[in-house]
């Protein structure tokens, strides 16, 4: 079986760190547990990494982030994997930070990333994580708060939470979406 696993994050050195990447963080984190690394493809940066007699397809589009549903659209075709079989790590600011939701569906909550893959898609039937960034800024500044680059608090905290979401992760594509979301919500 395969699998798309989808990280949302921007390219280029100027974002590595930022909140707004932490879906290529959590590819970064699970890709490293198999010396997996990734290569410039068509429309992005892939490795596979395999698992319990699973393939996961790991993706951090280059299209930057508002147009990621042109990348995830083409690799679904490619690799025919079906659209079940699809997984996008995401940031999001209604979550408090480390915060992080599985759901097997839903909307884009606000989120560009999310908003482009259901429009090029047509569909919002895709199971998706959530990884909590919080809301720690002033109006008018959510664009430098989402570009900006982790407090140390947080980096403290945040190896751990990428582990976990890596484990969340294999955990999607070993036993499903509904006994992962059991595991792993609210933790």
């Amino acid at each position: 079986m395969k699998y798309l696993i989808v990280g949302l994050g921007n390219p280029g050195q100027e974002y590595e760190n930022t909140r707004h990447n932490v879906g290529f963080m959590i590819l970064d984190k699970l890709a490293a547990r198999s010396d997996a690394a990734f290569s410039a493809d068509k429309q992005g940066w892939i490795t596979t990494v395999k698992t319990k007699g699973r393939t996961l397809i790991l993706l951090k589009p280059s299209t930057f982030m508002n147009l990621s549903g042109k990348a995830v659209q083409y690799w679904l075709q490619k690799e025919k994997i079906p659209f079940e079989n699809l997984l996008v790590a995401t940031d999001d600011l209604a979550l408090p930070f480390g915060s992080i939701r599985l759901r097997p569906k839903g909307s884009d909550g606000g989120h560009n990333g999310l908003k482009n893959i259901q429009e090029v898609t047509g569909r919002s039937d895709y199971a998706r994580l959530r990884f909590g960034i919080g809301a720690e800024f002033g109006d008018g500044h959510q664009v430098n708060y989402v570009l900006s680059s982790w407090n140390s608090t947080e980096n403290k905290e945040l190896t751990a939470r990428l582990e976990l979401c890596a484990d969340l992760v294999l955990s999607f594509a070993t036993v499903g979406v509904q006994l992962t979301m059991s595991a792993f919500n609210n933790k």
